[in-house]
């Protein structure tokens, strides 16, 4: 598996909701432990994880070519899951 740096660069939906529902979680707590131990670090780490939570994209992902989104057909594949949520978008218009 090969690290794309130009693939990293571009936006796509790729953290499905059990991704994001654990990002979440475990960003909150390396927050709320960085506050207590008064650590940088752990603060950073937990704000980029809450962050890539919020808006669905991680470049790490998109730079190995990974998603954890689950399309209609049950695979994780991110092209078609933007596509299909462009055509949703389109649909709804």
């Amino acid at each position: 598996m090969t690290f794309d740096i130009k693939r990293a660069l571009v936006r796509e939906l790729n953290v499905g909701e059990k991704d994001r529902n654990i990002r979440y979680g475990v960003g909150a707590a390396a927050i709320l432990l960085s506050v207590f131990m008064g650590d940088i670090f752990l603060l950073l780490i937990g704000g980029i994880l809450v962050a890539t939570a919020f808006v669905r994209w991680c470049p790490v992902y998109s730079g190995l070519s990974h998603s954890t989104v689950a399309t209609a057909t049950g695979s994780t594949d991110a092209a078609s899951a933007t596509t299909d949520s462009t055509d949703n978008n389109a649909q709804s218009t």
